[in-house]
């Protein structure tokens, strides 16, 4: 099955991928570094090179290449705060909505008055969910609420925006806004790595946000090797 992955920091220390053959690209919106194997291609959201923070990241070039390599499903896999206690670190769900209201949307439509229909896909959803059980117990139909960043949200802002929905993260709501402008099918994986700032008593940093990462590897590891079998 063709299928693009994207994902960030959860596949920066995998060695599942060392093998797949590097890649680049030129798009009208720059160049993007990929990584490829048979019918599938693997984007780090971030670039291979200095990490971009999310707020930097060239959204529309990851998925202008993606178009124009010929790919229409794409499986995201977004890292993301808690904003629920009942959804814990180390949990995966998969979001059908989003709320991405502290930023204006990257878009390519910046020189005409339209936009795209914004939502979430999940085409492949129903499919790789079902799969993964039950070693993988994913919760669907969950929000996600996309903030600016780089910072992690302040414990009063995680106070108003856990009314929103159900995890927050800081890329999401970009790629799937630029998927559905591009006629792409976006499905939503996200890695729950950490309760939001304050969230259950919990303070958050970027040194313990790594921590937690890394904490998670083996999991994500799991998922992605389970997924490129699903998905073959």
């Amino acid at each position: 099955m063709k299928v693009a992955f994207i994902s960030g920091t959860s596949i920066v220390n995998s060695k599942l991928f060392s093998s797949w053959e590097s890649r680049s690209i030129e798009t009208a919106y720059g160049s993007v570094t990929y990584k490829a194997r048979g019918d599938h291609v693997l984007i780090n959201r971030h670039g291979y090179g200095t990490p971009l923070p999310p707020h930097s990241i060239n959204y529309r070039a990851n998925i202008r290449a993606l178009a124009d390599l010929g790919f229409r499903d794409i499986v995201s896999v977004n890292s993301v705060g808690s904003l629920k206690p009942d959804l814990p670190p180390g949990s995966i769900v998969s979001c059908s909505d989003y709320v991405g209201l502290q930023q204006g949307p990257a878009t390519y439509f910046d020189t005409e008055l339209k936009g795209g229909a914004a939502g979430i896909a999940n085409n492949l959803i129903a499919l790789i969910v079902g799969s993964l059980a039950p070693e993988f117990v994913i919760p669907t139909g969950k929000v996600y609420v996309q903030m600016r960043g780089p910072r992690f949200e302040t414990k009063a802002e995680i106070r108003v925006v856990r009314h929103w929905g159900d995890v927050v993260g800081m890329t999401a709501a970009h790629e799937a806004d630029l998927c559905s402008e591009a006629g792409l099918q976006y499905n939503s994986l996200a890695v729950i790595d950490n309760y939001a700032n304050g969230l259950e008593g919990t303070e958050i940093d970027f040194e313990r946000f790594r921590d937690l990462v890394k904490h998670n590897q083996e999991r994500v590891n799991r998922l992605f090797t389970r997924m490129l079998e699903i998905l073959a």
